[in-house]
């Protein structure tokens, strides 16, 4: 199974939508190129409107690249005042070397006109209803239940 990183961003109020996005990008393309970066600040208007309806706070953003995953959650509210619980430290991997793409959490009432808008700016980065488990998540979690064995015997015994 490929390592998996996750970031919790504070969203608003303690910085608008817009903002959470250029952090989350700050951080994916550090080091990385300046196309990457450019395809991603392209799209920040359409992501900040999903990040203002609050979709990464359970369902995250996802990336990936030629090296580990990265899982972007937000902070909202109170929690993204007062919580300890954030990490916005950058990574230590590219996260657009070789073919990086981004998957981002969309209410399904405005996935299709979030998926057609992406898909006008980015082939990289598209939308998923944030309600649907991501195909990456369903393939963790069998992995995960395969290796789990529980001896009732044991247990019980």
């Amino acid at each position: 199974m490929s390592s998996v990183v996750k970031r919790t961003i504070r969203s608003t109020p303690y910085r608008d939508a817009q903002a959470t996005w250029a952090t989350i990008v700050e951080i994916l393309s550090i080091g990385g190129s300046a196309d990457a970066r450019a395809e991603m600040n392209s799209v920040a208007g359409i992501v900040a409107s999903t990040i203002t309806d609050q979709c990464p706070l359970n369902a995250p953003i996802v990336a990936t690249c030629d090296g580990p995953r990265t899982r972007f959650y937000c902070l909202y509210d109170d929690d993204a005042l007062e919580s300890d619980s954030f990490n916005e430290s950058g990574v230590q991997h590219d996260g657009t070397k070789g073919s990086w793409k981004i998957s981002i959490p969309c209410l399904k009432d405005d996935l299709s006109w979030v998926q057609a808008a992406l898909k006008e700016k980015s082939s990289r980065i598209t939308a998923r209803d944030q309600a649907a488990d991501t195909p990456i998540d369903k393939a963790e979690r069998a992995e995960a239940s395969e290796s789990l064995v529980l001896d009732l015997k044991g247990l019980l015994g």
